[in-house]
């Protein structure tokens, strides 16, 4: 809402917390008036001449926001930042399609940035500067939705990565939704013993940094991915496995080390390079095989005819 208002959209928002509600509104007077959003009494009243609809809401809540936009008559372009997209895409799908004024159209999105605690107060524009920011381009997605989105999103400075939902989901599940889980897992065993909590420093303060999520959330986001969670949470209990069999073995330090050099190479090896921009035509597969390929657009040409794209730089 922020970083809409900041850019010269109109913005018109609503919160189910009236709490909520009066922070924002209190928040907006603060702001130049022409950069100042305006919080709405109702869903209705904040959809009534919207072009597009942005749902930040989490997984559980989707529903409701959905029927209420039903409700109302709602049949302009939607995008959401949900942290799972296959459950939103089928909520969509349900809920909004079959309605008597269908959509003009869905794109789900997940930008790839946040903070480990949640509400309008901790809001932050200067998230998005840089940060991927998943765009589905899924069988149903209208291509010209997908672009109006993509336009929106790259001018508040966001990298746009173009991807299934299935391949959202699969990618998450490693990146985001697992590591909440070891964090917990990390915090809640050293919860245990004092002397541990007294001399924890660095390493445990980044390995937990996320175990401050409230834990509604880390249950939307990974019981919503349930599936892809439990695919890549295997994946890892084997890497962790081979540790305690290196531990077990008969010269432990040279095992360890061994074990280690997987993970110390991907991680110097992140954040990927960009290389040079290049001119890629708007095609569906092209645009895909780009997000599978780890790149990104960060500009939409006027005609809509060519997106400027990075491709990560191997080995630097």
């Amino acid at each position: 809402m922020r970083a809409l208002s900041a850019a010269g959209h109109r913005v018109l928002g609503f919160d189910a917390d009236p709490e909520t509600r009066a922070t924002a509104r209190s928040a907006a007077a603060r702001v130049p008036a022409a950069q100042r959003w305006q919080i709405t009494a109702t869903i209705r009243d904040a959809a009534a001449d919207a072009e597009l609809v942005v749902l930040a809401v989490p997984l559980p809540a989707l529903d409701d926001v959905l029927d209420a936009l039903t409700a109302c008559g709602y049949h302009g372009l939607i995008t959401d930042v949900t942290s799972v997209k296959g459950p939103v895409r089928e909520a969509v799908a349900a809920r909004l399609r079959r309605a008597a004024n269908p959509l003009a159209g869905f794109v789900g999105g997940h930008p790839m940035t946040g903070k480990s605690v949640s509400g309008f107060a901790s809001g932050d524009p200067a998230l998005f500067t840089g940060c991927a920011w998943v765009l589905c381009l899924d069988e149903a997605t209208g291509l010209d939705d997908w672009l109006t989105v993509a336009g929106l999103i790259t001018a508040l400075g966001a990298r746009v990565v173009p991807a299934t939902s299935a391949e959202h989901d699969r990618a998450v599940a490693v990146i985001s939704h697992v590591p909440h889980l070891l964090a917990l897992a990390l915090a809640a065993t050293a919860a245990s013993d004092p002397l541990a909590l007294t001399l924890a420093a660095g390493s445990f303060r980044d390995g937990t940094r996320v175990a401050g999520s409230r834990p509604e959330l880390v249950a939307a986001m990974c019981g919503g991915n349930a599936a892809a969670v439990l695919t890549a949470l295997g994946d890892v209990q084997e890497r962790l496995d081979e540790a305690a069999k290196a531990l077990e073995g008969r010269d432990p330090l040279r095992a360890i080390r061994d074990w280690a050099k997987d993970g110390h190479a991907a991680r110097q090896a992140w954040p990927p390079a960009p290389g040079r921009p290049e001119q890629v035509p708007v095609r569906v597969e092209t645009l895909l095989r780009l997000g599978r390929a780890g790149g990104w657009i960060t500009e939409v040409a006027a005609d809509r005819r060519t997106v400027t794209a990075f491709l990560p730089v191997e080995g630097e």
